[in-house]
């Protein structure tokens, strides 16, 4: 497997790397380290550009690169890549596509307390957009060891296949535990039928994954609150643990868009979280829903 970082000489960055190391550890993947340069242009402050500012700013990229590969431990295998153009998002994407990467790691800024995260711009323009999984590493994630847990989101509509395959497939290759969430809102009433109702729903899809993977049984948690928020709060979550979410069911085929009840978990998530695209198939498996594959979770 290979996973492409989107890459800055910061603290967005550093996690992002903390993040890939840590997933890459628990699938014998490769990282490469894409850093960004903006492509030169009549509109930029600068041009056309000083005698040398190109070298001079490839050289300062390479030095940054440096700096983030030394990060990497030596049971890691990682590359570093320079690339240029307006916008870093589609370069990101495009970089993806060329490397044949089964994963994007991106780092998430964060203007509250407990790492709660905030999507920039860079990160909004690739969940709503990239055609492979995106991993978002919350602020000051330092985490370098293998994930202890994978929790996959699914939401209160059946059809959760493709994702629970791709949850399934990230369990099993270290089987690492896995458990599958239903975050609900309720008002008071009829609280226990909706409990029961989104455990045997959770239960099914289980069930009507593909078969014949070796990976652990997973638990089946359903957390109740008065919110969205409330509900991820309520849950326990492992300081080694990843969140897998389904994307919208606005997205096309193959790609993310990341809906509002993603969004309002990303404001009380304190662990990570991997946004999974429409319809996305992991290699090597085969597709087991065609009906309603976003699964997103807490969705009512």
């Amino acid at each position: 497997m290979r996973y492409v970082v989107g890459y800055s000489a910061n603290a967005r960055g550093y996690d992002a790397v903390n993040l890939a190391v840590a997933l890459a550890r628990g699938h014998n993947a490769s990282i490469d380290l894409v850093l960004v340069l903006p492509e030169g242009s009549p509109f930029s402050g600068i041009y056309p550009p000083q005698a040398g500012y190109d070298e001079i700013l490839d050289q300062q990229a390479a030095e940054w690169l440096d700096e983030g590969l030394a990060m990497i431990p030596d049971d890691v295998q990682a590359r570093a890549h320079i690339r240029r153009g307006d916008s870093e998002a589609s370069v990101l994407i495009d970089a993806v596509a060329d490397l044949g990467a089964d994963l994007l790691v991106i780092g998430a800024t964060s203007s509250g307390l407990f790492r709660r995260f905030t999507v920039g711009s860079v990160a909004g323009s690739l969940l709503h957009s990239a055609a492979v999984p995106v991993a978002l590493a919350p602020q000051g994630y330092h985490r370098t060891d293998p994930i202890t847990r994978y929790s996959c989101g699914i939401g209160t509509r059946p059809g959760a296949q493709n994702l629970l395959t791709f949850a399934v497939a990230l369990s099993a290759v270290k089987e690492t535990p896995l458990r599958l969430v239903s975050l609900l809102t309720l008002d008071g009433e009829n609280e226990e039928d909706a409990v029961n109702a989104a455990t045997v729903r959770a239960a099914d899809a289980m069930a009507a994954t593909v078969s014949g993977v070796h990976a652990p049984i997973p638990e089946i948690v359903v957390a109740r609150g008065r919110t969205i928020e409330e509900s991820v709060d309520r849950l326990d979550w492992e300081d080694g643990e990843v969140l897998l979410i389904g994307s919208s069911r606005l997205a096309q085929n193959r790609s993310i868009f990341l809906g509002s009840t993603a969004n309002r978990i990303l404001r009380s998530l304190p662990v990570p979280m991997i946004v999974v695209p429409r319809d996305y198939v992991p290699e090597g498996t085969s597709q087991t829903s065609a009906n309603d594959p976003s699964g997103e979770a807490g969705q009512s």
